[in-house]
């Protein structure tokens, strides 16, 4: 027996920082008979057929401020956002409706945005063709609603996830762009299968317990349950039962069912910004991590959040740099199918 045997037979089962074994990289059972196209495309159609009310997030709500604009693209339409005096979230055009100076560069006085080219003054009504867009802040990230864009039945609010309680949380919120549709990052979350060996540096020991299959599944049933340990470093993670699910057709949440920070959630938000200068889509991934935890000292940690927000932000962008990547690739292919051609390779 070995020195990290005797330790793992010695450590306490309680404890969240568990030892483990596991196989080298290149021994880890395959993953891909298990991960079939169609069950991840059938997913992707249940996700796409639920009700989004035509609302998008745009950003964090810590990056929407009431001392500077906030500038931002959504499926080809510019909007800005700032707050007001009283703190609510205002959204609109991001055109001033004079000249169409940029409003992302105005200023804020007041509560009212002021545009830099000759100070036209916009207080977040009406005024001339320049009309506010429906806004809502979540606490953790902010959502406009386009109803040209969505083209469904408008609702009052978005659909947020459930999340663990304010009072007792840290959350930091990643956004990062590819070269995508929408679809190309919600099929990328509903592929839990690739998280070891895609990501080793963060997941080991992972299996896929349940995975619905077809279009017509109940929603109560719609979602992957995944056992993984969270990598901390070497052999020394945090087992967790973790499911995944999408309340709406740009969202998918990776909640922890059992272990240690039960209730957490990772909410992935797939925004449409619009084609780029080469006439390809664009989207930006927003990721929201809200952890929680029932231990004593996790009421400690939330003192320290805005020195633990970095870290996580990093974590987040570290993991969708690479799947950004198979994201990208998946448009990639599916638009050169649509062109004739055949796939790339890369």
């Amino acid at each position: 027996m070995t020195a990290s045997q005797r330790v793992a037979g010695l450590w306490p089962r309680r404890w969240p920082i568990q030892p483990f074994r596991e196989p080298r990289w290149a021994n880890q059972e395959p993953t891909y008979r298990d991960c079939p196209p169609a069950l991840i495309e059938a997913a992707g159609k249940r996700a796409s057929a639920r009700p989004s009310g035509n609302w998008f997030v745009i950003g964090a709500s810590r990056s929407v401020r009431s001392d500077r604009p906030f500038g931002t693209t959504v499926g080809g339409t510019e909007l800005v956002a700032w707050r007001g005096e009283d703190g609510e979230v205002r959204i609109g055009p991001g055109a001033c409706p004079h000249l169409g100076a940029p409003l992302a560069d105005a200023r804020i006085d007041r509560g009212d945005l002021l545009c830099r080219w000759h100070g036209l003054r916009l207080d977040g009504e009406r005024r001339g063709t320049w009309s506010p867009v429906p806004a809502h802040d979540d606490g953790v990230l902010v959502w406009a609603r386009l109803d040209l864009l969505g083209r469904e039945q408008p609702t009052d609010r978005p659909v947020v996830p459930e999340r663990p309680d304010a009072e007792v949380r840290i959350d930091a919120v990643a956004t990062l762009t590819g070269i995508c549709e929408p679809e190309d990052v919600v099929a990328n979350r509903l592929d839990p299968w690739h998280g070891a060996w895609f990501h080793p540096y963060s997941f080991a020991r992972l299996r896929v317990l349940e995975a619905p299959q077809g279009l017509d599944v109940p929603d109560d049933e719609d979602r992957f349950l995944v056992e993984v340990t969270f990598r901390l470093a070497g052999r020394w993670g945090v087992p967790v039962l973790a499911e995944f699910v999408c309340p709406e057709p740009r969202t998918v949440v990776m909640r922890i069912v059992e272990g240690e920070g039960v209730g957490s959630v990772v909410e992935t938000h797939a925004t449409p910004l619009g084609p780029g200068l080469d006439g390809r889509p664009r989207t930006a991934v927003v990721e929201a991590t809200i952890a929680a935890s029932e231990r004593p000292g996790f009421a400690v940690a939330t003192k320290l959040a805005p020195a633990i927000r970095p870290l996580m932000r990093h974590t987040a962008t570290r993991l969708w740099r690479d799947d950004l990547a198979y994201a990208e690739r998946r448009y990639a292919l599916r638009s050169d199918h649509r062109a004739g051609a055949e796939p790339r390779s890369e």
